[in-house]
């Protein structure tokens, strides 16, 4: 199956360099760019491709702004959000807009090609440096306030695995830690997205730390 993707950055050379990199990969296509945010919603809403590649700050509407209009309006199509600082103001407010990955541009070209195909299976990627910025948001917020955010009947199980997947841990790495197999890690993870009413694992570690499952 070929990962349709449309890339938008505003400035030309940068974007050339990411197109390049995608188009080493015979498994991705790149079917869009766009330098500014407006052009990139278009793009995606008339080609709908499985990844939008968005840079944060763009001419017209910039990547947040971008970001929410493409999962309201376009909820098949991943966003990973990239930006040239991991400790950027705009990394929390991305995710919360529903962002499914957010990159350095800096990253390797290989973990570039690795997140583009693991958020189009649904999964969720960040750069370290970036899951920094949203634990130390959720610090330098304190204890949550009192009636923020309610979690629903997780079971004792799904609730470890909330814990486990808002540590950053992957399924294989949960699978070793509760003694499972992977497919069962995937139900439970299934179940959680399911009753938090996540879009992906990026939405439900939020949930976790808002809610102070996690600290």
């Amino acid at each position: 199956m070929t990962l349709r993707v449309v890339v938008a950055e505003d400035q030309a050379l940068v974007r050339a360099g990411l197109v390049t990199i995608l188009r080493t990969d015979p498994a991705i296509e790149v079917v869009g760019e766009a330098a500014d945010g407006e052009t990139a919603t278009r793009l995606v809403q008339a080609r709908r491709p499985d990844v939008a590649l968005l840079d944060v700050r763009m001419p017209v509407l910039d990547g947040l702004a971008a970001t929410r209009l493409i999962v309201d309006r376009m909820p098949s199509t991943r966003v990973v959000v990239l930006t040239t600082f991991g400790q950027d103001d705009v990394v929390f407010e991305a995710l919360r807009s529903g962002a499914s990955g957010f990159l350095l541009k800096d990253t390797r070209p290989e973990d570039l090609l690795a997140t583009v195909h693991a958020v189009a299976a649904g999964e969720a990627r960040l750069d370290p440096a970036v899951t920094s910025s949203v634990v130390a948001h959720f610090r330098a917020q304190g204890p949550p306030r009192p009636g923020c955010g309610s979690l629903p009947a997780l079971t004792a199980r799904e609730r470890e695995v909330l814990v486990l997947l808002a540590r950053g841990r992957s399924n294989a790495e949960i699978a070793t830690e509760l003694v499972v197999s992977i497919g069962t890690v995937k139900t439970h993870v299934g179940s959680v997205l399911a009753k938090l009413g996540a879009r992906d694992r990026v939405q439900a570690v939020i949930a976790a730390y808002e809610n102070g499952l996690v600290r």
